[in-house]
């Protein structure tokens, strides 16, 4: 089924479609502190009418398997015809994952671990962000941490059937956990653009996405803008939507480690690499690029950010790096860590995604890297 999206002044849609639920049947994942303080515990009142439904709240902000577990017991406990996850990227994540793998009859940690396959359909989401980042409403994977390994299970049953976007839930007023968000997306937009698997209509998406995010993330944090979180809202809903076809990069196999054994958010953690691969995989040639369609293929789509970006290439990595500086983003890694160890990131690289990336990357880079961001 195609993914119905519905924005804010469409609400009265999205209230019409939830009329055929009955709010008993329905299962609330969401956010702990997040739901009240969001704006989502109000919001979700006055759709359904009550706010006495069966919820799971109690899980961690990056999910782990354990978590999943507890959440598909309470599951299935009752008979749920509809999911609603409401929050950031980890919330509508594990909202997805209880969706699909409450239903599947081989066990959860094999089906993560990529040793099963999913079989069984699913029952239906409702993804709701408060967050302007992830864009996990828009795509087909969920993220989940087994032993502090990361693994992304994906499967168009993952992907939430109805999408709900509105700018009118609070911005944190932790303007770093805002910054992390927004990030996320700007690179995940970055990521897509350079992509092997980038195509015509994801390019569509993740140009628009990062030219949003640069005029926008910071007026959006420091100013409260409503036009500008109306797009970085926007801008992170299509960055979901381009990596949904293309997948992410260099920077998202590497930024995992660095979440797992160094608790860096998330977006904090793609941005530490993202200028380094700007400069290295602009510098690409036909030796060592990793897209059949060529290095010359690869230049252009990366001319086309720095047109959004109004810089030349030569200036492309500061520039990048002056913009997460604006917002509150320090990518020197010796300044977020202490007892730093290279091998920590090398020996946990997400392979899935470094094999996405244009330019071929061996373990010699990534030390280049990590030098170069100390």
């Amino acid at each position: 089924m195609e993914q119905k999206v519905f924005r804010q002044n469409e609400l009265d849609k999205l209230k019409k479609v939830l009329s055929n639920y009955k709010p008993e049947n329905i299962f609330l994942v969401r956010g702990n502190n997040s739901f009240q303080t969001s704006g989502a515990e109000q919001f979700i009142k006055d759709i359904l009418g009550c706010s006495d439904i069966n919820s799971f709240y109690d899980f961690s902000s990056n999910p782990k398997i354990e978590d999943l577990k507890k959440g598909i017991e309470i599951f299935q406990r009752k008979n749920h015809d509809l999911i609603i996850a409401i929050g950031g990227g980890s919330v509508i994540d594990m909202g997805k994952l209880i969706s699909v793998l409450a239903h599947q009859k081989a066990d959860i940690e094999r089906i993560v671990s990529g040793k099963e396959k999913i079989e069984t359909p699913k029952t239906k989401l409702l993804a709701i962000p408060t967050t302007a980042g992830s864009g996990a409403e828009a795509t087909r994977f969920a993220v989940l941490y087994i032993n502090n390994i990361k693994y992304s299970v994906k499967h168009t049953f993952i992907q939430p059937d109805f999408v709900f976007l509105s700018s009118k839930f609070n911005l944190p007023e932790n303007t770093y956990t805002a910054a992390c968000s927004g990030v996320d997306a700007f690179c995940q937009a970055v990521e897509s653009v350079w992509s092997v698997k980038a195509n015509q209509e994801s390019e569509q998406y993740a140009l628009l996405a990062a030219e949003l995010m640069w005029n926008n993330l910071q007026k959006a944090i420091f100013e409260k803008d409503e036009i500008a979180r109306e797009k970085i809202q926007e801008a992170s809903f299509l960055s979901g939507k381009a990596i949904n076809i293309s997948e992410t990069t260099a920077p998202h196999a590497l930024s995992y480690a660095f979440t797992s054994f160094y608790n860096i958010p998330h977006g904090h953690a793609v941005a530490l690499s993202l200028p380094f691969f700007m400069n290295y995989n602009y510098n690409i040639n036909d030796e060592n690029c990793a897209d059949k369609r060529g290095a010359n293929h690869v230049k252009e789509k990366i001319n086309k950010l720095l047109k959004i970006f109004n810089v030349e290439s030569i200036h492309a990595q500061t520039a990048i790096e002056s913009f997460f500086n604006s917002v509150g983003i320090n990518i020197r890694i010796l300044t977020l860590v202490d007892n730093f160890d290279s091998r920590v990131i090398i020996n946990n690289i997400n392979f899935d995604r470094l094999n996405n990336n244009p330019r071929i990357i061996s373990e010699k880079t990534i030390l280049e890297f990590l030098e170069d961001s100390k």
